[in-house]
């Protein structure tokens, strides 16, 4: 771990930490007026939306305890987010053909990080992954889902992720948290999972 994560924090979205999430996405709600909703909303619902009203449901969501994520916080000031929760609970993703459920495990996934761009390139989102998968052991998960870019394969090798086009997260990153691939979702993109340990 670096010096400059070496000292984040990591939590629940819960309700006390609602202005935090509402600092760190800013006036264009993380990715274009998204606010974290476009796995969590039917298409038809999301597309009907403007920013302020996927504002609401996330606002509403955290308010209510429906912890839709965590965040990241370096000296007190929040710096990153991960959206995860259970796998049923995003309804898009259930419906996807290219990551279609593979069983019937009941699992978690993880959907989406944003970082402040002070931050970024330097090993917050392991962090945000870490704490992540800590908050799913939490409340009882044993397997965590992930569907990050593979930045290895001919098609990205040697290129710069622009915009937020690695919102899903890097294949790199997973694997060194101990994730193992179980799928090829498309020639890009990976289907990752983490099993934890009843022991731990």
């Amino acid at each position: 771990m670096n010096q400059e994560t070496s000292n984040i924090e990591v939590f629940p979205a819960t309700a006390d930490r609602w202005d935090d999430l509402e600092k760190l996405f800013g006036p264009r709600g993380a990715y274009s007026g998204c606010w974290c909703m476009f796995w969590r909303l039917k298409r038809s619902e999301f597309n009907s939306l403007d920013g302020e009203g996927r504002k609401e449901i996330l606002k509403n969501m955290t308010l209510r305890n429906e912890v839709p994520g965590v965040l990241a916080y370096s000296d007190g000031e929040p710096v990153g987010w991960c959206s995860i929760g259970p796998r049923a609970g995003f309804h898009p993703l259930e419906n996807s053909r290219t990551l279609r459920r593979m069983d019937d495990v009941d699992l978690w996934s993880i959907v989406c990080f944003f970082v402040a761009k002070p931050y970024r390139k330097k090993g917050f989102m392991t962090a945000l992954l870490r704490g992540a998968i800590r908050y799913a052991m939490e409340q009882g998960a044993r397997i965590v889902e992930a569907y990050p870019l593979d930045m290895h394969t001919p098609k990205l090798e040697g290129k710069n992720l622009t915009g937020y086009s690695g919102f899903m997260g890097i294949a790199s990153v997973f694997e060194a948290a101990g994730f193992i691939r179980v799928a090829e979702a498309s020639e890009t993109q990976v289907i990752m999972r983490y099993t934890i340990s009843t022991t731990t």
